[in-house]
């Protein structure tokens, strides 16, 4: 029988192992927010959360119910702005890390 590990633990160990690979999933979190693909960015966001800080950590640094912040971080959630914004300061804060954001041409 092959030994096999579940998505989830794999994601969880690269992202607490691996401040880059942590880093660089935040960046593709924001994108995909930005790009106007929030179903997946929601999905990637909430394995960010789960693997770094924790939905209960994270529902008293941002005053919300963890089941409230399970819900909007599915492919269907719905989270409000501020909600987003607050997420993103504390995952910012966890990673050390700024937000920069460019425009670029788009391709024709």
């Amino acid at each position: 029988m092959a030994l096999t590990k579940e998505y989830n633990e794999i994601i969880n160990e690269k992202l607490q192992n691996n401040p880059e690979f942590a880093t660089a999933l935040f960046d593709e979190t924001i994108s995909l927010f930005l790009n106007g693909e929030s179903d997946v960015a929601r999905v990637v966001m909430r394995d960010l959360v789960n693997a770094t800080i924790g939905f209960e950590t994270l529902a008293k640094e941002v005053n919300k119910p963890s089941k409230s912040l399970h819900r909007m971080s599915t492919a269907k959630g719905n989270p409000t702005m501020d909600s987003l914004t607050n997420i993103f300061k504390v995952l910012k804060c966890k990673l050390n890390v700024e937000i920069e954001v460019h425009t670029i041409p788009a391709h024709s």
